[in-house]
């Protein structure tokens, strides 16, 4: 007696058992585990050791607005304009996008591809006795196709993608904080042109008082003529460094349009009184850089970009895999293109595997596994030059904040001997000579003072740009998972 089963597995069935199970047991990815570099770093910046810092909320540039530590309402409206209007930031935002939109491209990868298609045709011939005979085809098919990821070759590229990715969220960020540091650079130095040109109009006052005085003596025969040339020479020198502010004020106005994306033409800047503030920065341990920099959580993805890479080349070492299906309807007449007569269908499995190419995909690996080094010491480099920075900026800190009691001591000195000076001149017991170097002696010292204000807000952003800003790197290691 015959048994038989009852079930009777088609062939092709198994074929798509088999790659099933393959799929399902296979993934195993052939890529190199990563590990995020080793830097070189230390437990405290060199810079800091002394003690000289003031002491500063942990959380002052958390808040991510690390411009509002200046106390300027001003700078406070314009940095937030930055985000929306800097076209610099504009095509960061784009590149983003551009790098989120490959990842899903590659994900889709992992799943099958499917298809519709159809066509109609007619056609005819004729033979030798004149007859003639023609004909219409309606065809309609349904594909489908999909790679199995066995090696792992194609989530090793959803991998790189997704490195890729966050490396451009920090790129953006880079952007973000270069654009609104500039931004308070180009600000305060407007706010100190504006603070140092309206000195050289009080100057310029002072110099036509003190020239209408020469004029008077020696029109009353008191005062040689050198007397007056050598007034009338300081007033126009102090007039022309007046109007090179002017114009280098213009400039700073310029450049702050530009950042906050709009035309020079229609952005202007009032003349305001200038917040000197110079914040305590918040310093933290140099392990923390390592997330806070944009530039080093770029880099760090970039290694792991190329990490991936490695993997993918590693897998043309194996066999590929396909498999295909179809199912179509064709007929001669539309009525019967749907009855059951009228089917075609196909099941297919391939495999590819290279037997020879005289050495091009160990070639590919080797070459992956040094552009994998390149980003590793590219990552390090960029590590080194950011700890540079920091420490560069601390010691600038310190130095322009012990320069600043000594500039204000040198120019209240420089102002009483001015006017000491003035007085005597008055009396006939100087030369005008001396008043006019005590005059000059007297600007300097006040011009250097207020840019050295200046130069300490420069310092305190560059400071908080070198630390990364309010910014922190993602913990998540992916982008958009599913």
């Amino acid at each position: 007696m015959n048994i038989r089963p009852a079930f009777a597995m088609p062939p092709w069935s198994r074929t798509v058992l088999v790659i099933a199970a393959a799929a399902a047991l296979g993934a195993c990815s052939v890529g190199p585990a990563y590990q995020r570099p080793s830097a070189p770093t230390s437990p405290a910046y060199k810079e800091a050791e002394s003690g000289w810092l003031p002491a500063a909320p942990a959380d002052a540039l958390d808040r991510g607005d690390w411009w509002t530590l200046f106390g300027d309402a001003e700078l406070n409206r314009l940095a937030p304009q930055v985000e929306v209007s800097n076209q610099n930031v504009a095509a960061a935002v784009a590149a983003y996008a551009q790098a989120r939109a490959l990842v899903r491209e590659q994900r889709a990868a992992l799943f099958p591809g499917v298809g519709l298609d159809g066509s109609v045709a007619r056609s005819g011939g004729g033979s030798g006795d004149g007859a003639r005979s023609t004909g219409n085809s309606f065809q309609l098919g349904l594909g489908a196709s999909w790679e199995p990821d066995v090696w792992g070759r194609l989530g090793l590229a959803v991998t790189s993608a997704q490195a890729g990715a966050q490396a451009s969220e920090a790129d953006l960020a880079a952007a973000r904080l270069s654009a609104q540091a500039l931004l308070a650079t180009d600000y305060f130095a407007l706010r100190e042109a504006d603070a140092e040109a309206a000195l050289l109009r009080s100057t310029v006052e002072g110099y036509e008082r003190a020239l209408k005085i020469t004029q008077n003596g020696y029109d009353a025969g008191i005062v040689a003529k050198t007397d007056v040339l050598q007034a009338q020479t300081a007033l126009a020198n102090a007039r022309a460094d007046l109007a090179s502010l002017i114009a280098q004020r213009a400039q700073l106005e310029h450049a702050i349009a530009v950042l906050v994306g709009q035309a020079p033409a229609n952005f202007s800047l009032a003349a305001a009184e200038w917040t000197m503030t110079v914040p305590a920065v918040p310093l933290g341990v140099p392990s923390t850089l390592l997330q806070r920099r944009p530039d080093i959580a770029s880099a760090e993805r970039a290694v792991a970009a190329a990490n991936a890479q490695i993997g993918i080349q590693r897998s043309a070492y194996f066999p590929s895999f396909s498999l295909s299906g179809s199912y179509g309807l064709a007929s001669s007449r539309v009525g019967d293109l749907f009855n059951a007569s009228s089917s075609l269908w196909s099941i297919g499995f391939s495999v590819a595997q290279t037997i020879f190419d005289a050495g091009a995909i160990r070639a590919r690996v080797a070459g992956a596994e040094a552009a994998r080094d390149a980003s590793t010491a590219r990552y390090r480099q960029t590590v080194l030059t950011a700890f540079q920075a920091v420490e560069d900026q601390l010691s600038a800190t310190r130095a322009l904040g012990e320069q600043e009691a000594l500039r204000r001591q040198a120019s209240a000195a420089a102002d009483l001997t001015e006017q000491q000076l003035l007085n005597r001149y008055r009396a006939g017991q100087v030369s005008y000579t001396d008043v006019v170097t005590a005059q000059a002696s007297a600007l300097s010292a006040r011009r250097t003072l207020v840019q050295l204000v200046n130069s300490r807000q420069a310092s305190a952003v560059a400071l908080i740009q070198a630390l990364g800003g309010g910014w922190r790197a993602p913990d998540g290691p992916s982008i958009e998972t599913p």
